[in-house]
């Protein structure tokens, strides 16, 4: 299948979704589920969905699909896009099948909106766990399918062995990890890139270029980065719990950084991990 970064670039008059190469939509604001928990995690991710939000990032290493599928039970499974991803050590074929199924199971759902390798294993044939998702996709269990931590040299396997659309790359990016290498690759192969960890854990909240740019647009440090990432074409999964933050990361619609911001930002030079990939690519 021949794709152009038009697949998945941001809709002119619909800002808030992207288009798959599997040709499904997908919101841009997702909320991160990483390190949320129990209670907390079902009441944050209800409370998310009550103020607008359509897209739930988790994965079955979270160790909180359960809390999830409790919270999106009482809203239509038809408005919410779930992603969730396959842990590294069940990356064998019937592996991989047993592993949607249980993340169906603890979901409370009959199929996952996109579906993720969540980390890359050199000892398991990527081929064979391609095949895997194929045939999940066969079966209606995943609508979309896609891969996460995987740099350029994995990105390139990925798209080479698979025989459905590879149509997502979640990654760390932020403007203290600006992977353009990847990002420029992807948006020729026409995979999404999702920004994890896009705040840095913080720590560009207080970087003097987004503080500054924050306080010229009248918006915070976290809106101003959230709305960089957009404009690099990125989906954005920011986790949080409160009210205040979960409203605070909606507001990054409705207006632009302007190029010569935008391109203040790309010039940090700061190139920090959050999380050890024990390879990089910039």
């Amino acid at each position: 299948m021949k794709s152009t970064w038009n697949d998945v670039r941001m809709h002119e008059k619909h800002e808030k979704a992207i288009r798959l190469r599997s040709g499904f939509e997908m919101p841009v604001l997702g909320l991160g589920t990483w390190e949320l928990t129990g209670r907390k995690c079902t009441e944050t991710v209800k409370k998310a969905l009550e103020m607008g939000y359509k897209h739930i990032d988790t994965a079955e290493y979270y160790g909180n699909e359960k809390e999830t599928g409790r919270a999106i039970s009482g809203f239509d499974r038809s408005e919410i896009f779930i992603t969730s991803k396959v842990w590294m050590t069940h990356l064998k074929h019937d592996d991989v099948i047993k592993a949607c199924e249980a993340s169906l199971k603890r979901l409370g759902t009959s199929y996952l909106d996109l579906y993720l390798i969540h980390w890359p294993n050199e000892k398991i044939s990527l081929s064979e766990t391609m095949k895997a998702m194929e045939h999940l996709v066969k079966d209606g269990k995943v609508r979309s399918v896609g891969i996460s931590n995987f740099d350029i040299k994995r990105t390139r396997e990925a798209l080479e062995v698979s025989s459905v659309p590879v149509s997502n790359n979640q990654v760390e990016f932020h403007p203290h990890l600006y992977q353009k290498g990847l990002l420029e690759f992807c948006k020729k192969s026409g995979i999404a890139i999702t920004a994890y960890c896009p705040l840095a854990r913080g720590k560009v909240l207080k970087d003097p270029v987004i503080t500054g740019i924050a306080e010229k647009y009248g918006r915070t440090p976290a809106q101003v980065t959230l709305r960089w990432l957009l404009q690099k074409g990125t989906v954005v999964i920011p986790k949080a719990s409160s009210e205040q933050h979960l409203k605070e990361n909606m507001n990054i619609f409705g207006w632009k950084l302007k190029k010569e911001d935008e391109s203040r930002i790309d010039s940090i030079v700061i190139k920090r991990r959050q999380i050890d990939m024990g390879f990089a690519d910039f």
